[in-house]
C-alpha cells in the first residue's frame, strides 16, 4: 500500500522548491492516494448521465415544467447541451441512460444512449413513498451495471451526471436525511427558484424529513427509496461499483453528491475513491461533503448539474498526474531537496 508518507516523499524529491506548487501537490497526493500508484492516470474517462423525471414537481418545487427533463435529454441526444460542450472539449467520453423520463427521446437515438426506465418518473414524495424498494434496487443496478461498463473499457476516471426537473428537491431530503443537517439549511434555489418556489420546497422537504423519523436507521433502503429520484439512486449504484471495481471517481455537484451520501451509507468506503471537483451555489452542498469528508476543488457557484462541474475541473487532475508522471526527481539530476 502507498501510504501519504511515501507520496510526500516522491512529491518533495522532483525537481522544484518543496511545496511550491501548493494545492496542486495536495490533490495530486489525493489522486496517488486513490489510485495507489505514483504515475496516476486520468484518460481515458468517462461522464455517464442519469435522467429521470420527479413527481414532486407537481408540488411547485421548481421553476420549470417537468417537460423540461425530457427536451433536455433530446439535446444532449443531439450533441447540443452544455455537458456535451465541455465533455468534448476535455476529450471526455459521454454516455446517457434514461431511467425514469416519462416522455421517450424524440429524435434517432445515438449509440451512447441507452434505455433503462424503471417508470416514468417518481411518485410526488410529498404524498408517500418516491419509489419502491424493488425500483429502488432496479435503479441501482443499472448504475452498477454502467459502473462495470466503464471498467470493462479501462476508463480511469468516471463522473456521474444528472439531468432532471425538480431533483433538488430529493437531493435536499437526502442532503438533511444523511448529513444530519435541518431541512432549511439542505434547501437552495435549485434552478432559478423564486421566493414563493422556495417555500413550496422548504415544506416539502421539511415535512417529508419529518415524516421518515427514526426509519433511515431501521430500514434505510426504504427511508432513502420514500424521497429519493431514479437518477439519484442510479448514480449512488454507479458510484459504489465503481469505487470496487477502483475507478476513480470525480464528484460533481449537489444532486450527485447527495447520491454519493447514499451510495457512502448503503456501501461504507465508497467515499475513498471521491475527489470532490467543486463546491455548488446550492447552501446544502458544503454539509453533504463534509459528511464525506471531501474538500472541492473550484468553488465557482456553479449549479447547473449535468456532470458540468466535474468536467470543468478534468484539467487539474490532468495537470496533477502530469507533475507526479513527468517531472525529473532531484536525485536524477544529483541534486539534494531544494527547499
Amino acid at each position: 500500500m502507498i501510504d501519504d508518507s511515501s507520496i510526500w516523499a516522491h512529491l518533495d524529491g522532483l525537481a522544484k522548491p518543496r511545496r511550491s506548487l501548493g494545492k496542486l501537490e495536495s490533490l495530486a497526493a489525493k489522486l496517488a492516494a486513490v489510485q495507489q500508484r505514483l504515475d496516476p492516470v486520468t484518460r481515458p474517462r468517462r461522464l455517464v448521465l442519469f435522467a429521470g423525471d420527479h413527481g414532486v414537481i407537481a408540488q411547485g418545487v421548481s421553476a420549470w415544467p417537468a417537460a423540461v427533463t425530457a427536451s433536455m435529454v433530446d439535446t444532449i441526444a443531439a450533441g447540443r447541451a452544455t455537458s456535451n460542450a465541455l465533455a468534448a472539449a476535455q476529450n471526455c467520453d459521454l454516455r446517457l441512460v434514461d431511467v425514469g423520463v416519462a416522455s421517450p427521446l424524440a429524435g434517432n437515438a445515438p449509440g451512447w444512449f441507452r434505455a433503462a426506465r424503471i417508470a416514468d418518473g417518481t411518485q410526488d414524495l410529498a404524498n408517500g413513498p418516491a419509489m419502491s424498494i424493488a425500483d429502488f434496487d432496479a435503479a441501482w443496478a443499472v448504475g452498477a451495471d454502467e459502473a462495470k461498463h466503464a471498467a470493462d473499457g479501462g476508463f480511469a476516471i468516471v463522473i456521474a451526471g444528472e439531468m432532471g426537473i425538480g431533483n433538488t428537491t430529493p437531493a435536499a431530503c437526502l442532503t438533511a436525511l444523511l448529513a444530519g443537517i435541518p431541512a432549511n439549511a439542505a434547501i437552495g434555489p435549485g434552478a432559478g427558484a423564486d421566493d414563493a418556489t422556495i417555500a413550496s420546497k422548504r415544506r416539502v422537504v421539511a415535512e417529508a424529513v419529518a415524516r421518515l423519523g427514526g426509519r433511515l436507521d431501521a430500514d434505510p433502503r426504504a427511508a432513502i427509496a420514500a424521497v429519493s429520484g431514479f437518477e439519484i439512486v442510479a448514480m449512488a449504484g454507479f458510484f459504489a461499483a465503481a469505487a470496487e471495481a477502483k475507478i476513480t471517481i470525480l464528484l460533481d455537484g449537489f444532486v450527485a453528491t447527495a447520491a454519493a451520501l447514499v451510495a457512502e451509507r448503503l456501501s461504507p468506503g465508497t467515499k475513498r475513491a471521491m475527489i470532490a471537483a467543486h463546491r455548488s451555489a446550492e447552501p446544502g452542498h458544503m454539509a453533504a461533503l463534509n459528511q464525506l469528508g471531501l474538500t472541492p476543488l473550484l468553488e465557482w457557484d456553479m449549479r447547473l448539474g449535468e456532470g458540468t462541474g466535474a468536467l470543468v475541473a478534468l484539467p487539474l487532475l490532468d495537470s496533477a498526474a502530469a507533475l507526479l508522471s513527468d517531472v525529473i526527481s532531484l536525485s536524477e539530476l544529483g541534486l539534494g531537496r531544494a527547499d
